[in-house]
């Protein structure tokens, strides 16, 4: 009989796959990906053989044919391992990848969707702004056309994925004009790396997720075709928004993974530390962090399972997905921080992999829409604002 929950087969033969490949390929190269902030291009090209990069896109544009709860199990048994390999994964599929297949049109789809699908390529999305974070509607780049192009000038920050050897082409918001009611008209443009005027500054130095490419993005003068338009002039609000749906259930994913490889740490390590004459697992209070930490997880993974499957069902899920990505989030700071407490001094090292978790788990309650922000959208959708 197979209980409620419960993955079929084929999800729990993908699982095993991932996590085989996070094992086999991954770990090894943590700690020096982790020291010298290289972009793992191996292991990268590597899960665009195995279909990682395309998981949820049809086969007929590069994809693997897989669904969303297939792409939120990969990037959870991705961030289990490593926290960089499976942010990039999710930049690429969730905000990179997205709004060529929902919104593009099918020249599009082949031109840039197929060899992003595969991983040939890497895609970004460029959201945020100095000016423009929580309120992504104060988006201040712009783009005029003018004799068939677009000319865009303004900055984009904290974007992920764009300046590394592989990076192929960024989707932007911009401001293409005023509505009757004097509102912003938001446009998505998509501009291939290398065009003039597109302007890649280096690496950011972060917290944490230190393998992964974040950077800041200028345009001074870029010009695009007309043609690169992403769907109708003026729906870039809602594009992204819809994109952000799906953002957040991967996000949330990838909460779920750290948090679970910072839990496996802590259970192998509170077995082995022994104090006081017996192993710190005997202790109560040890015990009481742990079973918390494995409720915690397991609850944000049922919430993230939910929203990806509704996703799925092509039902309304923006109130599921902002309570998958809140919970997980919030539930993954949580977590990593029992687990350095239980490591103590040990887990303050870099060489201890929970040190690790614990610093890319804030990034998970701020982007793609931070805490406040998820409450504030949770609250709408209860017709509360």
């Amino acid at each position: 009989m197979k209980l409620l929950f419960e993955l079929d087969e084929e999800k729990r033969l993908f699982r095993k796959t991932v996590r085989d490949f996070s094992e086999q390929v991954i770990r090894p190269q943590v700690d020096h990906l982790w020291e010298t902030g290289e972009f793992p291009y191996d292991i990268v090209r590597k899960m665009g053989e195995l279909g990682i990069m395309g998981i949820p896109w049809p086969e007929e544009y590069g994809g693997a044919g897989g669904d969303y709860l297939a792409y939120a199990i990969a990037v959870e048994e991705l961030a289990r391992v490593d926290g960089s390999c499976a942010i990039t994964v999710e930049a690429h599929i969730s905000l990179g990848s997205s709004p060529f297949f929902y919104y593009g049109s099918e020249e599009q789809k082949q031109e840039w969707l197929v060899p992003l699908a595969q991983g040939k390529i890497l895609g970004s999305f460029g959201l945020t702004e100095p000016e423009a974070g929580s309120d992504a509607q104060n988006t201040q780049t712009r783009a005029e056309l003018k004799n068939g192009e677009w000319v865009i000038n303004g900055t984009k920050c904290f974007i992920t994925n764009p300046g590394t050897e592989m990076s192929g082409v960024v989707t932007i918001t911009a401001v293409t004009g005023v509505r009757p009611s004097g509102k912003k008209e938001i446009s998505n443009l998509y501009i291939p790396k290398g065009t003039p005027g597109y302007n890649i500054s280096p690496k950011y130095k972060k917290m944490g997720w230190h393998a992964s490419d974040t950077r800041e993005l200028n345009f001074e003068d870029c010009r695009v075709p007309e043609g690169n338009l992403i769907g109708n002039r003026g729906d870039g609000f809602r594009q992204f928004l819809d994109c952000l749906d799906g953002g957040r259930i991967a996000i949330a994913a990838l909460a779920v993974g750290t948090a679970q490889g910072a839990f496996e740490e802590s259970v192998k390590y509170a077995k082995e530390r022994v104090q006081f004459k017996r192993p710190i697992a005997s202790f109560q209070a040890i015990q009481f962090k742990l079973a918390d930490m494995a409720t915690d997880i397991e609850l944000a993974r049922t919430l993230t399972y939910k929203a990806a499957s509704m996703r799925d069902a092509k039902v309304p899920h923006t109130m599921e997905a902002s309570m998958a990505k809140l919970f997980a989030s919030e539930m993954c700071m949580r977590a990593t921080t029992q687990a350095v407490q239980i490591f103590g001094g040990y887990g303050y090292m870099d060489e201890y992999a929970v040190s690790r978790y614990f610093r890319d788990a804030k990034i998970l309650e701020i982007g793609e829409g931070t805490s406040e922000v998820q409450r504030m959208v949770i609250a709408r959708e209860l017709g509360l604002r």
